[in-house]
């Protein structure tokens, strides 16, 4: 399988890249107050965010999820806020979530039914997704009473606490909650790619420009080989996440189950051990408000918990590798 970006995908690549890059620089990440901006939201639905994988039919962009990873990555390398996943993924479920005039969270919820839970940028939503056990729901965000938490740990991603959900209107089946999980975790791994790229970055120029007895500390021996390390873990993340992502478009080349938690635990290592990668290489200076490398180690934090645990895509792999062996 072949894993180099085609022309039209280095397209759309450098086209979010630059639109991220000019809307939430890294170096302005301590100004952000809000979790959540409307103008960006309406900028993010202008360029086919969430109506991405929608068929050309039903006015979608038509592309898929190999497509989806690259926006994607993107998005998680400048900590864009909202709840973007869970919108893209209600695009043919919900009306205006694919043009993001209707502003959808969700929950996984493969285990347990009614709360208490947490739910992410509750006072923007207008729909709220639960996936269970049997089956797909939505659920008015209107009618949901959360009390807020004062602290959260990313500043970016507000939280309420919620005591009790109601049922919702069934609108999908168990094998479209299993669906919609898998795709999920994907595009979060995808995040969780382009924050191990951004933190590898940040690493790299403050290693270039910070001095220590006459020379950049990025040519001691010991900062070189964090870099490298940090460098290792960003490229096997970006691979298993365009895996699981090609692998969710032609399930045929391998096992889509295997590929998606594979992304999703690689990804999270290289996200996390990224973040504290950049935070050590900044030295002191890394533990400030002002400088960026702790958001992307917060919004690690978040991510880690969507979608299904380290923990539990650690028994899925096993789980897998045992079925392939017998």
């Amino acid at each position: 399988m072949d894993f180099q970006l085609d022309a039209d995908q280095l397209a759309l690549q450098e086209s979010m890249r630059a639109f991220c890059d000019g809307r939430m620089p890294a170096d302005k990440l301590h100004e952000t107050v809000d979790g959540f901006d409307a103008a960006l939201w309406r900028e993010l639905a202008e360029l086919g965010v969430f109506n991405l994988r929608q068929s050309e039919d039903d006015g979608g962009v038509g592309l898929g999820m190999a497509d989806a990873v690259i926006v994607f990555a993107e998005l998680g390398r400048r900590l864009l806020p909202g709840p973007l996943s869970w919108t893209h993924l209600a695009a043919d479920l919900i009306d205006g979530a694919a043009s993001g005039e209707t502003i959808v969270g969700g929950l996984d919820l493969p285990f347990r039914d009614s709360g208490p839970t947490l739910v992410e940028h509750l006072n923007d939503l207008d729909a709220l997704l639960l996936l269970r056990p049997t089956g797909v729901y939505r659920v008015d965000a209107a009618v949901l009473a959360g009390e807020p938490i004062a602290s959260p740990l990313d500043p970016l991603t507000p939280v309420h606490h919620v005591a009790q959900l109601p049922e919702g209107e069934q609108i999908g089946e168990p094998a479209d909650a299993t669906r919609l999980r898998l795709e999920g975790a994907t595009l979060v791994a995808a995040q969780m790619v382009g924050i191990a790229e951004a933190t590898l970055e940040l690493a790299v120029a403050y290693a270039k420009s910070r001095e220590q007895y006459g020379r950049p500390i990025g040519g001691f021996q010991a900062i070189k080989h964090l870099l490298a390390d940090l460098f290792l873990r960003q490229e096997v993340a970006r691979a298993a996440a365009y895996a699981a992502g090609a692998t969710l478009d032609d399930p045929a080349v391998g096992d889509v189950a295997r590929a998606v938690s594979g992304a999703k635990l690689l990804a999270g290592e290289a996200a996390l051990r990224n973040s504290r990668g950049c935070i050590q290489v900044h030295g002191g200076m890394g533990y400030t408000w002002e400088v960026p490398a702790h958001f992307y180690l917060k919004r690690t934090w978040v991510l880690e918990n969507v979608f299904g645990t380290s923990a539990e895509h650690c028994e899925r792999v096993a789980e897998r590798v045992d079925l392939a062996a017998d």
